[in-house]
């Protein structure tokens, strides 16, 4: 990668429809009019922009995709907060996908070579040999980056610029210092003179102005804005209805598509009957996709996939037909017992002290695959015409899916144009893995009229990029008072973002190694990527030391965090927040695991009871989180409560199997969810610490299944070592008494 060692702040300003818009870039191939052009003719851009009308109103241009997680509120409160704007003025829209708008400060974010950043953000999307500094140019949301990059880097300097922009036209104007000069909710005043304006009144004289590029910004005890409750812009349109999804698209005279993959990952399709089929109400034609699917058009997609299910379909499957999960799990194993590592990391010498330590303590765990199951299932709606393509759906990366399709269409960038849509859900599929946007592509080619390609649930759950399995053997020596004097950790198949095999434990001697190449099925990044593995690797592994100790599992992790204060904060006050110690009522118990991740430290602890047919039940979630810094704080604990519901589907039901080569769960009644009934009740305590801002979308997700995991050793002395949760029969040894843990 070539570094890019230069980022000028850039502001500028352009007349556009009666307002003016300000905003930076931080990309070298970034051109202001480009910018200026796009932002005013579409009312969207994506590098920290603020759009100004005369009517005082300000519109932020939101760099990320909205699934749900509140970044496109979040955004333009810490713009708005620098700006000094009245929030009741402010709005935000999209950024389209161009070039001219690449998010410079997530580019600047991965460059800084944060370890809690996943690689996939890297941006590094080839086509047509463009030059290094513009594959940096990206729109990716993921990796819990939004708020702690282009937030802090880029939506407040963005703020701040427009601010002293505004200032110094209003001095001009008045013919008075610039410093002398104040603003609050979006007005310029000048107390010696009485003079005062809406920022409306001043935006278009703002554009002669070129800010310095390290303008102050304010301290956090002057926030207005930050830091309060605001109601989200994106759930008035979901509540209403009038949210427009990438499955609600319609266009004139368009059609619909259903698509069938090979249902063996890497096999190939060979042949299909599409006189079978043609004749079906509606059915309009039938054609194959690439190398490996098929698909049928219809006129509505009820009709296109009844008629897919008729389809006469001879697949050459391929050596991928031998697989199955038992074999999978068994070769990842092997893998690790014939010893062929990659380093991860390591602090010390790790084999000789856990040679020289008074207990050894070894166990192995594994986890499954994993599928995302958006509410949404993939879906794209595709045109070409004259040349040219157009696209409609929800991507976590607009720039990266408009570039991907312009490479599977074979065209210029230029003659493609992408639309966003809202997005049913993400958590990773809708961000690099777009198989369902290069089908869409294909067919458009095909036909003359737009098209409209969507999956049936079978089709996503069975043709996703999955959270991959994994194996992990744990080895750790005590000594002889039961501290871990050394921390071994070997595992298969190492994923971003770097840092998630990091422990926070006082452990001097400790290494990581990790054996690749030994997972046969399509990958791709799932909330909170490989810290959802290792999160219950690790804190499970924590509990057992703490067992192997004689030790309360809470005080033993506390006593190991001595040099992590801020991380033993955040395990006290959980803890504390559960009454950890106290009374429980007769056959419940408590668990504990901390973890930090995408900068944000959680710890959580769950309350859990086994029922009469052997099934772990979780009554309540205690989680106590710091993310350095709150932007909205419902928000927050909304993401937090969001995680904590992911991961423990995931803990408690969540398997993706593969028998022959292909997935076995075709839809939510094999992929169980966690239903209303048996969520837990969760208290989140945010304790904001200053230190640099982390994320919210993931970090709630690693720390449940062992949280979970570990109150159900301390229930019934079964330890578990493989999920889903759901395939242990957990009645054993379950206390019928007061659990005190």
């Amino acid at each position: 990668m070539v570094m890019i060692t230069r980022r000028k702040l850039m502001v500028s300003a352009a007349l556009a429809g009666g307002g003016v818009l300000l905003g930076y870039a931080m990309a070298p191939f970034s051109t202001i009019d480009r910018a200026r052009k796009l932002a005013a003719g579409d009312g969207a851009l994506l590098v920290t922009w603020v759009k100004i009308t005369p009517d005082n109103r300000v519109t932020v241009i939101v760099p990320h995709s909205e699934m749900g997680q509140g970044v496109h509120t979040a955004m333009p409160m810490m713009l708005a907060e620098e700006l000094d704007a009245d929030w009741a003025l402010v709005s935000m829209e999209q950024a389209p996908a161009d070039m001219a708008f690449a998010n410079g400060p997530l580019a600047k974010g991965y460059l800084s070579g944060d370890a809690s950043i996943p690689k996939f953000l890297s941006g590094l999307t080839d086509f047509g040999g463009r030059k290094i500094a513009e594959f940096m140019n990206m729109q990716m949301t993921g990796g819990s980056t939004a708020v702690r990059f282009t937030g802090v880097v880029g939506m407040r300097r963005a703020g701040a610029a427009a601010r002293w922009m505004l200032i110094q036209a209003a001095a001009n104007e008045w013919k008075v210092a610039a410093d002398e000069i104040t603003t609050k909710d979006s007005r310029l005043m000048h107390a010696a003179s009485g003079r005062s304006a809406n920022y409306g009144d001043m935006a278009s004289k703002a554009v002669d102005f070129d800010p310095p590029a390290n303008l102050p910004l304010k301290d956090s005890n002057a926030y207005t804005i930050v830091g309060t409750p605001k109601q989200r812009f994106d759930i008035p349109a979901k509540v209403n209805g009038s949210a427009i999804y990438g499955v609600d698209v319609r266009l004139p005279n368009m059609m619909f598509a259903a698509i069938k993959a090979c249902p063996v990952f890497g096999g190939k399709l060979k042949s299909f009957d599409a006189k079978a089929v043609s004749a079906m109400r509606g059915v309009k034609s039938v054609h194959a996709v690439g190398e490996n699917s098929v698909a049928v058009i219809a006129d509505n997609f009820w009709r296109a996939q009844q008629a897919m299910l008729a389809l006469p379909i001879e697949w050459d499957e391929g050596a991928n037909a031998a697989h199955s999960s038992a074999s999978v799990l068994a070769g990842m194993q092997a893998a690790l017992e014939k010893g062929e590592f990659e380093n991860d990391h390591a602090f010390g010498d790790a084999e000789a002290a856990t040679k020289s330590a008074a207990k050894i303590v070894e166990a192995i765990y594994s986890v499954p695959y994993l599928a995302h199951a958006t509410m949404e299932p993939m879906n794209c709606t595709a045109h070409f015409s004259s040349g040219k393509l157009e696209v409609w759906g929800g991507f976590q990366d607009g720039l990266g899916a408009r570039v991907r399709a312009a490479k599977v269409a074979d065209l210029p960038l230029e003659n493609v144009t992408l639309h966003h849509t809202a997005m049913g859900g993400g958590f990773g599929r809708r961000a690099s893995t777009l198989n369902y946007l290069d089908q869409a592509v294909l067919l458009a080619r095909q036909v003359d009229y737009p098209v409209n390609v969507i999956w049936s649930r079978e089709e996503d759950m069975t043709q996703d990029y999955y959270r991959n399995a994994s194996v992990s053997n744990m080895r750790a020596g005590l000594n002889a008072a039961g501290r871990p004097v050394s921390w071994q950790q070997d595992y298969t198949e190492k994923r971003d973002p770097e840092d998630a095999t990091w422990i926070p434990y006082a452990i001097a001697d400790r290494r990581a190694r990790v054996v690749s190449g030994t997972d046969p099925i399509p990958f791709g990044a799932w909330r909170s990527v490989a810290h959802t593995q290792h999160g219950f690797f690790i804190e499970s592994f924590m509990d057992e030391l703490a067992h192997a100790a004689g030790r309360d599992p809470f005080e033993y992790r506390r006593d190991l965090l001595g040099d992590a204060p801020e991380q033993k904060v955040v395990l006290e006050a959980a803890a504390k927040m559960s009454g950890w110690g106290s009374p429980l009522p007769m056959g419940r118990a408590r668990g504990i695991a901390l973890r930090q991740s995408f900068g944000t430290i959680v710890a959580q602890v769950a309350e859990v009871s086994v029922s009469s047919e052997g099934q772990a039940r979780v009554h309540k979630v205690w989680c106590a989180v710091d993310p350095g810094e709150v932007i909205n704080p419902d928000t927050l604990v909304a993401q937090m409560e969001s995680g904590i519901i992911y991961g423990l589907t995931a803990a408690l039901y969540g398997e993706i199997s593969i028998d022959r080569g292909r997935v076995v769960e075709q839809n939510f009644p094999d992929y169980e969810m966690l239903r209303q009934a048996d969520a837990p009740m969760i208290e989140v305590k945010l304790m904001p610490s200053g230190r640099p801002t982390g994320g919210a979308g993931e970090p709630g997700t690693p720390p449940i299944a062992a949280a979970v995991s570990n109150a159900i050793f301390s229930l019934t002395r079964q330890r578990i070592r493989s999920l889903p949760l759901r395939k242990h029969d957990l009645r054993g040894n379950v206390e019928q008494a007061k659990i005190k843990l």
